[in-house]
């Protein structure tokens, strides 16, 4: 059940299904998501979260005898399309994963990485660009004089906003996050949930969570995934006080997950 009021979605899903060989992993999902929200996809462990998130910027391309069909729309143009470039697409849509993924370079190099892909060589313009990721993703005070130091030297917390650091590098228009905050101990949580909520003033984003206090506390809009469906879209106010389907009220109470 969608109850999501009408609104400007940045992206929309629609009658989205995931077939991997002989398994239907999604199930005509559609649904939207608005423009500079946090939407939040909650749900029991192999529920098709994470496999839903994987189409939206086509990460499932790269898994063998994966079958997408629907549609995928970002501002309004169909990310399936052959005409698209997939590459230019994932600069547009990035993604966060579970585990911080720090490239074996130094702060600085991971940072400039996508820069350099994008084209640009000007070593001044790179390190302007560098300085300014950091500080969306709230570490700049922490690295900035350790810029030339491994990434690995820093703290899980701080390494996963380095990565969040690395994707707003190439000016994405959506966040995907994968659970980015499920391998960080309390103080980092809260620091990821904030650097979130900071964020969604410039972007749109989706997040896969398993942590329902954290998706109360972030997320605008919650979607609730079960056995492959979505059995409910609604404002996260209204999933986790008024659910209309009894299965959300179940799984939010903790009766099963």
């Amino acid at each position: 059940m969608n109850n999501q009021e009408p609104s400007n979605n940045k992206m929309e899903v629609l009658e989205l299904s995931v077939v991997y060989g002989a398994t239907k992993a999604l199930k005509d999902i559609s649904m939207g998501f608005p423009i500079n929200k946090v939407t939040g996809l909650i749900g029991p462990s192999g529920c098709g979260k994470s496999s839903f998130l994987r189409c939206l910027n086509r990460m499932n391309d790269l898994i063998p005898n994966a079958k997408v069909t629907g549609r995928v729309l970002l501002d309004d143009k169909d990310i399936y399309d052959a005409s698209i470039d997939v590459a230019d697409l994932r600069r547009n849509i990035g993604m966060i994963f579970q585990k911080s993924n720090p490239f074996p370079k130094t702060v600085f190099e991971n940072v400039a990485y996508g820069i350099r892909l994008k084209g640009i060589r000007n070593k001044q313009e790179i390190t302007a660009k560098v300085e300014e990721s950091l500080k969306k993703a709230a570490l700049w005070e922490q690295v900035k004089d350790r810029l030339h130091h491994s990434a690995f030297d820093l703290s899980g917390g701080q390494q996963q906003r380095l990565c969040i650091a690395r994707a707003l590098a190439v000016e994405p228009h959506v966040l995907l996050m994968d659970e980015p905050a499920s391998a960080l101990d309390p103080g980092a949580t809260v620091k990821i949930e904030d650097l979130i909520l900071h964020l969604k003033e410039s972007y749109t984003i989706i997040i896969v969570t398993h942590n329902m206090l954290q998706a109360t506390r972030i997320c605008d809009y919650t979607g609730f995934f079960m056995q492959g469906e979505l059995v409910e879209y609604d404002k996260t106010s209204n999933i986790f006080g008024q659910p209309s389907n009894p299965l959300t009220k179940d799984y939010i109470s903790g009766k099963f997950g």
